[in-house]
């Protein structure tokens, strides 16, 4: 049971990195959007990602993880602060930690309780390894259901311009323009504005990260997904996690950075995947 929780967390974390290509066209381009021109739009868009002002968000969650048709669910902790950190913790047996994997503006730490390791990378290091442009502005706003544009910590007024916009029937689609080897593209919903769908993507290739939420419910002053599900295209097992969110509130009482333990060993990010998906 343990190697099957280790095992999933470090491939779901590994997942967040891997990016997608994005090949669907829409068939149609509109001039307004339920009347609204593109920048109205923009401006709905902005509204709910802006009344979402809580700087922390603490949920319990069900992590489900798929790999092709092995199945395995376990329950855990979802902690966010905004700009400093977002921490998933295991924790399946009584509430007994056994993973954890924090993500840092400066890079990622994942601690393996069980097995008496860790593995701290850099972003740089994870780009280079995985080939992808990630970075920890990109993952705070995949989970806090948010559009972004790679690079930029917050989006204004102006960014509308960086979209190319089209609607079909009740979902309008956002594609990133001018992206070097890069290709993102947002789905939201009518007449809301509400994000249903990201994907990240390098131009070209067939693999590919699509990040859809679901069971939206009232959070402050917005509607918050409690639902949102992971698929890893192009992967010659198909794979997709899924996290159900419960509990949730601003609680930031708790520690951004996990002290590791000297009884603990270092080990390499490459040599930990190895190890884990031997079992």
């Amino acid at each position: 049971m343990i190697r099957r929780i280790e095992k999933l967390f470090t491939i779901v974390l590994m997942a967040m990195f891997v990016v997608s290509c994005s090949t669907t066209k829409l068939s149609k381009k509109s001039d307004s959007i339920e009347g609204l021109s593109e920048s109205e739009y923009w401006e709905s868009i902005l509204s709910n990602q802006t009344e979402m002002v809580f700087e922390a968000l603490t949920a319990k969650m069900t992590l489900e993880f798929d790999a092709a048709g092995k199945k395995t669910k376990v329950n855990g902790t979802m902690r966010i602060k905004k700009g400093e950190v977002i921490q998933l913790s295991i924790a399946p047996l009584l509430g007994i930690e056994v993973a954890r994997a924090e993500i840092y503006p400066d890079g990622v730490l994942v601690i393996d309780r069980m097995g008496k390791r860790f593995v701290r990378v850099s972003f740089e290091q994870l780009q280079e390894l995985t080939n992808a442009q990630l970075d920890f502005y990109t993952l705070q706003a995949l989970f806090l259901n948010e559009i972004f544009l790679p690079g930029k910590k917050e989006l204004t007024s102006r960014d509308f311009k960086a979209f190319e916009m089209e609607q079909v029937g009740r979902e309008v689609r956002l594609d990133v323009r001018k992206t070097k080897g890069f290709a993102y593209s947002f789905l939201t919903e009518v007449p809301d504005a509400l994000l249903k769908e990201s994907s990240v993507g390098v131009k070209g290739m067939s693999y590919g990260l699509i990040w859809k939420y679901d069971n939206f419910r009232p959070f402050g002053q917005k509607p918050f997904p409690n639902f949102m599900k992971l698929s890893l295209q192009g992967a010659k097992k198909p794979m997709n996690a899924s996290f159900s969110l419960s509990r949730l509130s601003i609680n930031s009482n708790w520690e951004t950075r996990t002290k590791v333990s000297d009884r603990y060993e270092q080990v390499k990010l490459e040599d930990l995947i190895k190890q884990l998906l031997k079992k």
